[in-house]
């Protein structure tokens, strides 16, 4: 069992059974997975791009990304059915809490004028988006090999059933909300 699991069991599972009465352990919420995308529009002209983001993503997220095609075309952004447009990943398990620790602990507080992370992502059933504005925050990712900026978008997906259950398990999680 990772220390990651760990932590959850003894620390974040008695503190919301006891917050929110649960009365079967069952009920209490749990990370389900995370989702990491990339978008790379420029990738259109520029092959080369779309291999950099995916082993960036790679190093980033410690598993393979899948290439993501694009499911209409779009004149006006020069775009057809079919072109590669990003990557994706989806981690679950001991490298989801992994990705999750890094993210809270190394790669947030390393953003420029940093104050946390809005209170309102979440989406009305307990899930939580994140964008990040650029890749370098993650300490591994070498500065001087990154060619673009990229950005990322990153979907917690919990068991929660409500965005309260879900903001009160990230929160103790470790995910620093912004105090307004």
């Amino acid at each position: 069992m990772s220390p990651y699991t760990e932590f959850y069991r003894n620390e974040v599972v008695p503190t919301l059974k006891q917050r929110f009465n649960y009365k079967n352990v069952m009920e209490i919420p749990k990370l389900k997975k995370i989702c990491i995308s990339m978008g790379v529009g420029a990738a259109i002209q520029n092959s080369k791009l779309l291999d950099n983001s995916v082993a960036e993503l790679t190093i980033i997220s410690g598993q393979r990304p899948v290439v993501t095609k694009a499911k209409k075309s779009v004149a006006a952004f020069k775009v057809r059915t079919g072109m590669s447009v990003g990557c994706k990943v989806t981690l679950r398990g001991d490298r989801m809490y992994e990705f999750y620790n890094r993210l809270v602990n190394v790669a947030l507080p390393r953003i420029r004028d940093f104050r946390g992370v809005p209170n309102n992502s979440f989406d009305g059933r307990g899930n939580y988006s994140l964008g990040l504005e650029e890749q370098v925050i993650f300490p591994e990712i070498e500065y001087d090999k990154v060619t673009e900026i990229r950005g990322m978008n990153v979907a917690i997906v919990t068991t929660a059933k409500s965005d309260e259950e879900a903001r009160e398990l990230l929160r103790l999680m470790g995910m620093p909300f912004r105090t307004e």
